[in-house]
């Protein structure tokens, strides 16, 4: 759902304002679902390591789900899930971006990524999750 400009900016206001680890930050993101405005939003959530993992985990399903039409967007979208795949301290956001970066394939670079960690990534739920996203694009 597409939001008027002051309508994200309030919504956006109330999520900077929250404490970082506080649980209504997901909820916030999670009510962006499918709203093109919130996707620089989003992919600042998925790209910065010290935001509330569950809300970088809403974040890059969100981006999953509604990938950026704009190849602009799409190509810095796929960026911050490669560097959210790359978080040695997020396991549990780092199986999400694996899982995020599906329609992200037809980037070279993303397919390595998630080929690497197909085959040798230390976390099996990584593992799983890079495969299944490229099988989801024929490329497995």
């Amino acid at each position: 759902m597409a939001r008027t400009a002051d309508e994200l900016a309030r919504l956006l206001a109330r999520f900077h304002a929250l404490p970082a680890e506080d649980d209504r930050r997901r909820e916030i993101v999670a009510e962006l679902d499918g709203d093109p405005g919130a996707e620089p939003f989003l992919i600042g959530v998925v790209a910065d390591p010290r935001e509330y993992d569950l809300a970088r985990v809403e974040a890059s399903t969100l981006l999953r789900l509604w990938p950026p039409a704009d190849p602009a967007t799409r190509h810095d979208a796929g960026r911050a899930l490669l560097a959210a795949l790359d978080d040695p301290e997020e396991d549990l956001v780092r199986q999400y971006a694996a899982m995020a970066l599906g329609p992200y394939t037809d980037d070279p670079e993303v397919r390595q990524a998630l080929t690497t960690a197909a085959d040798t990534d230390d976390d099996l739920l990584v593992r799983a999750a890079a495969r299944g996203a490229l099988g989801q694009r024929g490329t497995a």
